[in-house]
């Protein structure tokens, strides 16, 4: 596989990941309040934890969250790298103005 591929297939993983609305949500919450323990998503979302773990790790494997150790908890974050390659990536897909100072032939 080429780098591009290789960057390609990275971007599609991010995006897959983030096509699910409870790891939207989780994200937005994450961007809102890092360092969330696991747990503490159970409530916000009404799911059981193992749910919410494979949702969490997913994430995690896409490379979207960072994890922290607190004792027998697992804190969150969003992996700040992660989003601003997103965010960068996605901009190359908006469409570019055309050229309006250049005149039309007749």
């Amino acid at each position: 596989m080429s780098n591009v591929e290789n960057l390609e297939a990275r971007w599609a993983t991010m995006l897959k990941a983030l096509g699910h609305p409870v790891r939207l949500g989780i994200m937005r919450r994450l961007a809102a309040q890092p360092e969330t323990c696991a747990c503490d998503f159970s409530d916000v979302f009404g799911l059981q934890q193992p749910t919410i773990s494979q949702h969490l790790k997913v994430l995690r494997d896409a490379g979207l969250v960072t994890t922290r150790r607190r004792g027998t908890q697992i804190c969150y974050s969003v992996h700040p790298d992660a989003i601003i390659e997103l965010t960068d990536t996605l901009g190359t897909l908006t469409p570019r103005p055309a050229d309006t100072t250049t005149s039309r032939a007749s």
